[in-house]
């Protein structure tokens, strides 16, 4: 069974859901997707090992989620990137690393959206729902952020993406690296 980018999706959505994973309905309405989209998201993700299957109410596996973003995203799912556009803001230039990393004099990467109020490059989200869903739910969009800096990232970007990563799936307090790393 082969993953697809929107599986990832949902994936990050129960991982930012936390112990009180959503019915599927609910995270639908969330996602933008239909229940039937999110169930098959589900069943593939639990056939890769990203989630335990139905009796442990397929809860994330952790361990296997930051793998595969860390070490796998960027080649299954490569950015693309596009023109310049209005959307919201990602990969480096969403929180938290935006906090950490100085911005150039090169535009952003933005994830296209008629209602963002921000120029950049466009890059492709994970699933084209991502700016709306995003816009409801920051823990999520934190990370698909992250998810998009593993996939477009520069490497110190993407090493301070993994350090932010582990951070919130472990729940690890504590602040990633500063801008000297």
């Amino acid at each position: 069974m082969a993953l697809k980018p929107q599986d990832v999706f949902v994936v990050l959505k129960i991982v930012a859901a936390g112990s009180q994973r959503p019915p599927y309905a609910q995270l639908a309405g969330e996602l933008q997707m239909s229940a039937s989209e999110v169930h098959a998201c589900v069943r593939r993700a639990a056939a890769c090992h990203l989630l335990h299957g139905p009796e442990l109410r397929n809860r994330p596996k952790l361990a296997a989620v930051e793998e595969f973003l860390v070490h796998g995203l960027q080649y299954v799912f490569p950015a693309e990137r596009g023109q310049l556009t209005r959307g919201t803001p990602t990969s480096y230039a969403a929180y938290p690393l935006q906090r950490i990393i100085a911005p150039s004099n090169e535009p952003i990467p933005v994830w296209p959206s008629p209602d963002g109020a921000t120029r950049g490059i466009a890059l492709a989200p994970l699933y084209k729902t991502a700016p709306f869903a995003a816009q409801r739910d920051s823990q999520f969009y934190e990370l698909l952020a992250l998810a998009d800096a593993l996939r477009s990232g520069r490497p110190r970007e993407r090493k301070l993406a993994a350090q932010a990563l582990s951070q919130r799936l472990h729940n690890k307090p504590g602040t990633i690296a500063t801008a000297s790393t």
